[in-house]
């Protein structure tokens, strides 16, 4: 580890994970509450599990960026960071807000906990994703706020690099966008116009330049190629994304009221949106076709490959599956709406965190060379075991998808079955998804176990320095 303020990213990631072993037992739970509708009823309802697996993927993963922004910045820049103690009293803040407004989630009735936290004076409740009161909307403003200017006098008085610059951009994005869930209009068309705000431009916008940024330092650090080159396709990358993003929000304006000329915007630019993804799995592999050392931890370098690839199937592939208008209008709110959520999430930004892990904490944890090679097969296995399972869902759901819209939308109403009877005959998929996520659970149990394997010897010899494979002298 360079920096000794470095370390501050240890307690975030440690606590991402929590959070997101959290989040797939609640997938869990919704996946056998599709199979039988009162399981842990009322205890836990349907509609609190969605909420509690929607919102703990977002707060893991806010985790898991900040965490690998306290890591990279403070390298990229050549100093230490502006101040350790402010990241660790937001680690706390942020992390004590989180706990509770779950709790509050799973404890006390909805409506009562909006009463509670003194929604009426600002409502900003009871829409999908950004359900946390108001009061904790505040306090991640208040988080963000700290963590931004943490970050951005780290930057200034220390190195400008492309891989900084970007980040910063993405996480000032990311803060300036969120605002938005404060605009709670009673207008229905209003609400979800700038709904897409946050979520849409968070998903498909600046959390991609966040993405690339953490994929471009780990690729430097695994393969030693040239930062020029690599910063000249991250410019590209980011460029692309954006362009496309941005305007393809309107793929979500189809059908919610906006003027008809969305639905060409839409369709044009979200048919592009696949194009960034596919140049980064390029870029990644061509990164390290050409890598100049063999760095002893190859498994930091098999996530951030499979990150590329995931991405370009999850957000990209998919994505375009059922994003052209003509397509939509049949396949929207579909369980194929729900592949390509998983896929993208995935494959985008679960792997991309696990990625800076995987290369980071064994660092932080003084094993330069990464965890020992034992650690490394079982790490890889629960990498294909997350990865099949994770493909396995999405395949699942798509002909779950597929099926449901051959039923339900096709047909003339004469013909059609009602929702109901349609869910019923996709029981066999329901029952697939579950065997899948338990699999992918059993693959996240083995990644965490991974980082406990070793013997002394194994542990004494990735402490050494990293070796140089001779075309870099």
């Amino acid at each position: 580890m360079k920096f000794e303020s470095q370390a501050v990213a240890k307690p975030y990631f440690i606590f991402a994970l929590a959070l997101f072993a959290g989040q797939i037992l609640f997938g869990l739970i919704i996946g056998l509450q599709y199979i039988i509708g009162d399981f842990l009823f009322p205890y836990i309802p349907f509609n609190v599990a969605r909420m509690v697996h929607t919102n703990l993927l977002i707060v893991w993963l806010l985790f898991g960026f900040m965490g690998a922004t306290y890591y990279l910045v403070p390298e990229e820049a050549d100093t230490e960071l502006h101040s350790p103690w402010l990241a660790k009293a937001l680690f706390w803040i942020f992390a004590a807000a989180g706990t509770a407004t779950v709790l509050g989630y799973l404890l006390v009735p909805y409506a009562t906990l909006a009463e509670v936290t003194f929604n009426d004076l600002l409502p900003t409740m009871g829409r999908e994703f950004l359900e946390q009161p108001t009061i904790t909307k505040i306090g991640i403003v208040i988080v963000a706020l700290g963590f931004i200017y943490n970050v951005g006098m780290t930057i200034l008085k220390g190195r400008k690099t492309v891989v900084n610059m970007v980040l910063i951009t993405g996480l000032i994005g990311l803060a300036v966008f969120f605002l938005f869930s404060f605009y709670n209009p009673h207008n229905l068309v209003l609400d979800k116009y700038f709904w897409w705000w946050v979520v849409h431009l968070w998903v498909e916008g600046v959390w991609e330049l966040i993405m690339g940024a953490i994929l471009a330092f780990t690729l430097i650090k695994v393969t030693g190629v040239d930062r020029e080159v690599i910063e000249k396709w991250l410019y590209i990358i980011i460029a692309m994304a954006l362009i496309s993003g941005i305007i393809g929000t309107g793929h979500h304006y189809y059908w919610i009221g906006p003027g008809e000329y969305w639905l060409w915007l839409g369709s044009i630019f979200s048919a592009i949106e696949p194009v960034p993804f596919f140049m980064m799995t390029v870029f990644a592999f061509r990164m390290v076709r050409q890598r100049r050392i063999e760095h002893g931890n190859k498994i930091a370098t098999t996530w951030a490959v499979g990150t590329a690839v995931m991405a370009f199937l999850g957000a990209g592939v998919w994505g375009f599956i059922h994003t052209l208008a003509p397509v939509n209008y049949f396949t929207h709110g579909s369980q194929i709406t729900a592949a390509h959520g998983h896929l993208a999430f995935f494959g985008a930004y679960a792997m991309i965190v696990m990625t800076i892990i995987s290369y980071s904490m064994p660092i932080m944890r003084g094993r330069p060379q990464g965890n020992p090679e034992s650690a490394q097969k079982v790490e890889r296995m629960a990498f294909w075991m997350m990865v099949i399972s994770m493909l396995g869902i999405t395949l699942t759901l798509t002909a779950a998808g597929a099926y449901q819209v051959a039923l339900q939308r096709l047909p003339d109403d004469a013909n059609a079955l009602a929702f109901m009877a349609t869910q019923d005959k996709l029981m066999p998929f329901y029952w697939t998804r579950l065997v899948f996520g338990l699999v992918f659970l059993a693959g996240l149990v083995t990644y965490l176990y991974s980082f406990f394997v070793g013997s002394k010897e194994e542990v004494a010899a990735s402490e050494k320095p990293e070796s140089c494979c001779g075309s870099c002298s």
